[in-house]
């Protein structure tokens, strides 16, 4: 499997996680500039921005540490785009990471809320 399928695959199991847990999903694969946020929702009243990290294996690591500080700032700075585009104003807001381990058929996945 691919890089791109593997994420892919990864965000429809995210999203389906995160209905499962109550959350509304806004938007997927929102790009302002040159970055991506993986998914945009709402829990309860705070809009939440989500990054999605899945691997196969932690061969190289978890998932969550593919997050790194300039990856956050990266998403900070789409989700500043996405508010300024949608006139989003006094709404709390978050960033949580997912993270998938993809192995054995069976999606370990761990939600990280608060992340950064």
């Amino acid at each position: 499997m691919n890089k791109r399928r593997r994420g892919s695959q990864g965000e429809r199991i995210a999203v389906d996680f995160l209905e499962k847990k109550g959350y509304r999903v806004l938007q997927q694969n929102y790009r302002y500039e040159r970055g991506e946020i993986d998914i945009i929702a709402n829990d309860g009243d705070i809009l939440v921005f989500i990054e999605v990290k899945t691997r196969r294996t932690t061969q190289f690591g978890e998932p969550i540490e593919a997050v790194t500080e300039s990856k956050q700032k990266q998403i900070r700075k789409v989700a500043d785009g996405y508010l300024f585009e949608h006139e989003v104003e006094d709404t709390k807001c978050r960033f949580d990471v997912v993270s998938i381990l993809l192995t054995n058929g069976n999606p370990e996945i761990e939600h990280y809320i608060d992340a950064f």
